[in-house]
């Protein structure tokens, strides 16, 4: 890739370390675009040796590409998500994906018609892994931090998507057991919630 090209997708993609997404970080900051991303990769990594009849450097290439779209309009919560959202963050991806080389070009506009259609195992796994990413990172937040109807959204999200593999249907059973653990402690203290998220800083 010529240097300028190059330059110019790296800076692009700076955008997603600056965009923050809904979720806190146990510390209490919002964690980034970027954040999001490195441990759903992280996720399909480790847990390879469960799929070896995938093709996981897919996998790992749909983690890694799949909110690049928010790049360019920045995060919104899947509960406020409009399809006029999704059709703007599709445009500004598609025009993005004009302006690469060939060789790029053409492998992710494939690569986002195969997530698009989530027909094939390794979209399914990693969409599994996307929604169970944003549960884990809600439970170590703790829900102090949690908005009134994510309290529900924890025991139902990414409930259909997991079920496409046992491992995924395990894993996401482990997370909503350590949500209503999350939950009963909070009753056990006394602490009036559900509560309502602070602004994003």
């Amino acid at each position: 890739m010529e240097i300028s090209s190059y330059l110019s997708l790296l800076h692009i993609t700076e955008a997603m370390k600056n965009h923050t997404r809904h979720s806190l970080t146990s510390s209490g900051r919002h964690e980034s675009v970027a954040e999001h991303t490195f441990r759903l990769c992280l996720m399909a990594w480790f847990c390879q040796d469960e799929f070896p009849e995938l093709d996981m450097e897919k996998v790992w290439l749909m983690c890694l590409f799949h909110d690049f779209g928010e790049a360019f309009t920045g995060d919104i919560p899947a509960f406020e998500k409009q399809h006029s959202d999704e059709k703007r963050e599709e445009t500004c991806l598609h025009h993005w994906l004009t302006t690469l080389p060939a060789p790029y070009r053409d492998k992710l506009q494939q690569l986002y018609q195969e997530m698009q259609q989530k027909t094939t195992p390794e979209a399914k796994l990693y969409k599994a892994l996307d929604k169970l990413e944003a549960l884990i990172q809600h439970n170590e937040a703790g829900c102090a931090t949690w908005l009134d109807l994510e309290y529900d959204l924890q025991l139902t999200y990414g409930q259909a998507e997991c079920q496409a593999f046992p491992y995924t249907q395990a894993l996401r059973r482990r997370v909503e057991e350590d949500s209503l653990a999350l939950m009963r402690e909070e009753q056990e203290r006394g602490t009036p919630w559900p509560k309502k998220l602070p602004p994003r800083t």
